[in-house]
């Protein structure tokens, strides 16, 4: 195995780590940012009112995308299991 293929693996197992957690943490921006903006037009300082709705909002988000990510996550395992022959022959 040469030192491409390393770095192609490499290289797709980061953009699959940035696909899949960027459903939860963009959910969790957003609803972070209304949160923030809601207390600061307020002038409510609660933690647990920050800390529930993202809770809540990252649970759905999971369960909206859990099926995607989980089907993306075995695509890949599946390309790199049928491209381990190919990387093998060539050292």
């Amino acid at each position: 195995m040469d030192s491409n293929a390393v770095l192609d693996i490499g290289l797709s197992g980061l953009m699959l780590a940035a696909k899949l957690a960027a459903p939860v943490l963009i959910t969790s921006l957003v609803v972070g940012f209304a949160i923030s903006l809601f207390q600061s037009m307020t002038q409510i300082q609660e933690v647990t009112l920050s800390f529930v709705p993202k809770a809540v909002a990252v649970a759905v988000a999971l369960v909206v995308c859990g099926h995607w990510m989980i089907s993306e996550a075995v695509l890949f395992t599946h390309e790199l299991f049928g491209k381990l022959p190919l990387l093998l022959d060539g050292s």
